[in-house]
């Protein structure tokens, strides 16, 4: 019953694709899935989960520049834009509106497919219409 839910927002943080896999799989998985549905975009900003050289250069191979804090383990800090590191809050913002809808916070959903149609419609009516 444990997910992620990973997401490809635009710069308003309105969410454009989802990826849900199990709890305990890393979010490489989810970052190699959602990679060809990025669209063109001059910055990648994601979290420490993210932080894989494989996806730096993927990124940087589709003319992306990213913005991913280097994690803790690393043994080389990777620099990144701190000021515009700030701006994935709208990306948690995101996430937090959809947990508005009760369904998509508790989970009632046991089948993914489901669950994935209950996000895909709670983000539909949120963010684009």
């Amino acid at each position: 019953m444990n997910t992620k839910l990973h997401a490809v927002t635009d710069a308003n943080g309105r969410p454009l694709s989802f990826f849900i896999t199990a709890g305990q799989i890393s979010d490489y998985t989810g970052a190699a899935a959602l990679l060809d549905d990025l669209p063109k975009a001059q910055w990648m900003l994601a979290d420490r989960g993210y932080d894989a050289e494989w996806f730096r250069d993927a990124l940087e191979q589709k003319g992306i520049k990213p913005c991913i804090p280097g994690r803790k383990s690393r043994s080389m800090p990777v620099k990144y834009d701190k000021r515009r590191y700030k701006r994935r809050n709208r990306i948690e913002i995101m996430f937090g509106r959809l947990k508005d809808w009760r369904r998509v916070a508790t989970r009632y959903d046991r089948c993914p497919t489901v669950f994935f149609s209950t996000l895909a419609l709670a983000a539909t009516v949120l963010f684009w219409l």
